[in-house]
């Protein structure tokens, strides 16, 4: 049944909370914010019957199953009589990196995502195998995956809004930046295959990188450079050529990607090795052979 009776684990840096009790009044007052500031919000998915959310600006009636959003560095209470409960995923204002406005904002039109039935699910999931869930070495991962899902459900609930749009687009450019990362050994990576794996358009991909200031193709590029460059400089082995340890990192055509070094670092791959080697005290006659 997952945790229980105020027990909480964490997923990767985050916090899964179960409670079921019957009635119960959690209630933060304004002085114990101004006390004992709490910079975290926390999206929770009532149990069983209803309960009450109140804030200082609205108070409503929270239905076995509703998800909604508790704003805890701001008064609240939250209550239910007979029996009852609710399973609540802990973020940190700093990682959800959404200005608190905007949190606040959503928190009123939440069902109105298209992302509020994937969340409730993920939040009800993770509560029901958080012992095991934690446990793994996904853990982070999982933590991760979270935080981006309830940032997208929070910009998605806001509306449209100068403030809603410009941190959107910084999380976009931060999956851009970890999926090529991630993929930088793919010769088929490129903008039609980032745009297809984000699910965004190739135009969308382009303007949001733009603003970023991040010359995609260009970085890709830089990036699959620096990792041969890695590989060559601790490359040591007699019978070694360069031509191979281009490839796995995504070059297709060794005589280009060759001028693209030349071009980086002042000198070819051949010279970069045979540099790399004798500052190391490997035999100057292990010249590789070929070229990348």
């Amino acid at each position: 049944m997952g945790i229980r009776d105020g027990s909480d684990i964490s997923i990767g840096v985050k916090a899964i909370f179960q409670l079921e009790s019957s009635g119960i009044s959690v209630v933060r007052t304004a002085q114990a914010v101004r006390q004992a500031p709490c910079e975290f919000v926390a999206i929770a998915q009532h149990g069983v019957g209803s309960g009450q959310l109140s804030t200082e600006s609205d108070s409503r009636t929270v239905r076995s199953g509703q998800t909604v959003l508790c704003d805890v560095t701001q008064p609240f209470e939250y209550s239910w009589r007979g029996s009852g409960g609710t399973r609540t995923l802990q973020v940190s204002v700093d990682e959800l990196a959404v200005p608190i406005d905007v949190v606040r904002r959503a928190g009123e039109h939440l069902a109105s995502s298209p992302l509020y039935g994937l969340v409730s699910r993920h939040i009800h999931d993770m509560a029901a195998d958080a012992e095991a869930l934690s446990a793994t070495a996904v853990a982070g991962i999982l933590g991760t995956a979270s935080i981006e899902l309830i940032r997208a459900l929070i910009l998605s609930a806001a509306g449209d809004s100068p403030a809603a749009r410009e941190v959107l687009e910084q999380t976009l450019i931060t999956q851009v930046r970890a999926y090529v990362r991630q993929h930088l050994r793919d010769p088929n990576l490129g903008p039609d295959a980032i745009a297809v794996a984000l699910a965004i358009s190739t135009r969308h991909l382009y303007r949001v990188c733009g603003n970023a200031q991040l010359h995609l193709e260009q970085w890709i590029i830089s990036s699959r450079l620096e990792g041969a460059r890695m590989e060559l400089s601790q490359t040591a082995a007699r019978s070694t050529t360069i031509t191979p340890i281009a490839r796995p990192w995504g070059f297709k055509h060794p005589t280009h990607s060759a001028r693209r070094f030349r071009a980086a670092y002042g000198m070819p791959p051949s010279q970069w090795l045979r540099t790399a080697q004798a500052e190391r005290g490997d035999n100057e006659d292990l010249v590789p052979r070929g070229d990348c």
